[in-house]
């Protein structure tokens, strides 16, 4: 197993700052970039990250630690930032995400403070029983995970125009 909290910390606290260096002040057209009709664009994504922070990380640890457990995890809407969306100007929905982060990586830290707790369990929707160590590792590949998303939808954006480059970028060609 190579889990570890204080690593696992050290990627999502910087999740948020990574974002909004790569992508506050871009464009438009960078922002609403996607891959295609039932896709997301970089915005969309923030904003999935956002409801995260409210509703499912933090919300299923408190379950899996509370006593008298295993107890069911909340429900979580994968696409409420889809059905709900926001006017809010980009900017300040990544500072909300900041936000958030960083009083959640506070309360995880109040919450989780002995290595027994990563074997403590709760009952997923889709999954049944897991564990608190594979919930946490989770949390740190969906954050490299919708960073990996973003990244590939702005290549995307400009696929089009590499011409012949093209066969060089092995991302285009897997």
């Amino acid at each position: 197993m190579n889990f570890n909290l204080k690593e696992a910390i050290e990627v999502l606290k910087r999740t948020p700052q990574t974002l909004d260096y790569f992508l506050s002040g871009l464009s438009d057209s960078w922002l609403q970039a996607d891959e295609g009709e039932g896709t997301w664009n970089a915005a969309e994504v923030i904003d999935h990250l956002i409801e995260c922070e409210k509703t499912n990380f933090i919300p299923r640890i408190e379950a899996i630690l509370q006593e008298g457990g295993p107890h069911r995890f909340p429900p979580f809407d994968r696409f409420a930032h889809i059905t709900n969306k926001t006017d809010e100007p980009f900017h300040i929905r990544v500072l909300e995400f900041k936000n958030l982060r960083a009083a959640n990586l506070e309360k995880l830290q109040s919450l989780v403070d002995s290595e027994d707790h990563f074997e403590r369990t709760g009952i997923h929707p889709e999954f049944g029983e897991v564990k608190l160590r594979e919930l946490l590792s989770t949390w740190v590949v969906h954050d490299l995970t919708h960073i990996s998303q973003i990244t590939r939808i702005m290549a995307k954006h400009y696929e089009q125009d590499i011409g012949h480059w093209r066969q060089y970028i092995r991302f285009f060609n897997n």
